[in-house]
């Protein structure tokens, strides 16, 4: 579906994304479907932040509403990727919280948090508990200030089956943090403006090469995924796997925009390694999943 003129002046105008975000979101406050995923069970539990915010696209230019992610470095596994800062639930995440849920937190601005709490209690705690872990990933990985962060509320949950947990995505805006002290799990920071996003012409389709002994676990030895493709600035980058349904389904739930049909998209291949899925060895070895971007694209 095409983005009509009037949803897409919302990428130029941050105040009333904000609104139409926590507005949509909003409406799911029973959020039977998000916490409960009947396909992915006895896995662990990870919670990730879709951070969106405000940049130009180039020096001078007009600020415009961008998907914020990293790109992982090739110290952790599935190198290269990018991704939603954030990761595994911890005990220690029960403090922070407590301290989210309290009156007046950053957490109890959101609309439905009253209307949440009063009715389906349990699912407060654990809505409390994702953002916690998110706001402490988001923390260790890129040194996110969480109080720069606006809850704006969550989508539904992502069963990655290859890694053995689900993903329960958060959406947040961010406001005046710009630069960002990264770990060593993060290569770089990449923005994707939402105008790029909405932009049917901008996918593909991404074409995996398995080698025999991996098939097993990506159930064929050649496997299709449709996938994102951006460049600015002499860079391509290519978004695919849970990310790419994360960002594609808030896109889908704000804007009605669908990607396009498969099979009238272009192809990227690329060939998966041992590497992909131990981590820790370079993308430069040419070894692990490396796409080829088209550069007529």
């Amino acid at each position: 579906m095409i983005v009509q003129p009037n949803d897409l002046s919302l990428v130029f105008n941050a105040a009333a994304l904000r609104e139409r975000v926590i507005s949509t979101l909003s409406q799911r406050c029973s959020l039977e479907t998000l916490f409960h995923d009947t396909e992915c069970r006895a896995v662990r539990t990870s919670s990730v932040l879709l951070l969106l915010g405000e940049r130009a696209a180039e020096e001078g230019g007009i600020p415009e509403a961008c998907v914020i992610l990293n790109k992982r470095s090739k110290n952790v596994t599935q190198p290269g990727d990018l991704c939603c800062p954030g990761g595994a639930t911890e005990k220690s995440d029960r403090i922070l919280a407590r301290l989210l849920s309290l009156r007046g937190s950053i957490l109890s601005r959101w609309p439905c948090w009253k209307e949440l709490k009063e009715i389906e209690p349990q699912n407060a705690e654990f809505l409390s508990l994702l953002y916690a872990a998110g706001i402490r990933e988001s923390w260790e990985e890129m040194r996110l200030n969480p109080l720069a962060l606006t809850f704006l509320g969550p989508l539904p949950s992502q069963c990655l089956i290859l890694f053995k947990r689900v993903i329960h995505p958060l959406v947040a805006w961010v406001s005046y943090q710009k630069e960002f002290t990264l770990s060593w799990e993060v290569e770089r920071i990449v923005w994707f403006p939402l105008r790029a996003l909405i932009n049917p012409y901008n996918y593909g389709v991404y074409r995996m090469y398995v080698p025999p002994h991996l098939e097993w676990r990506f159930r064929g030895k050649l496997v299709d995924f449709p996938c994102f493709i951006y460049k600015n600035r002499g860079q391509a980058e290519l978004l695919w796997g849970a990310t790419f349904r994360i960002v594609t389904m808030f896109l889908e739930t704000i804007f009605g925009f669908s990607i396009p049909d498969l099979k009238k998209l272009p192809m990227v291949p690329a060939t998966i390694g041992d590497e992909y899925i131990q981590g820790g060895i370079s993308r430069a070895t040419g070894q692990n999943c490396h796409p080829a971007v088209p550069s007529s694209h």
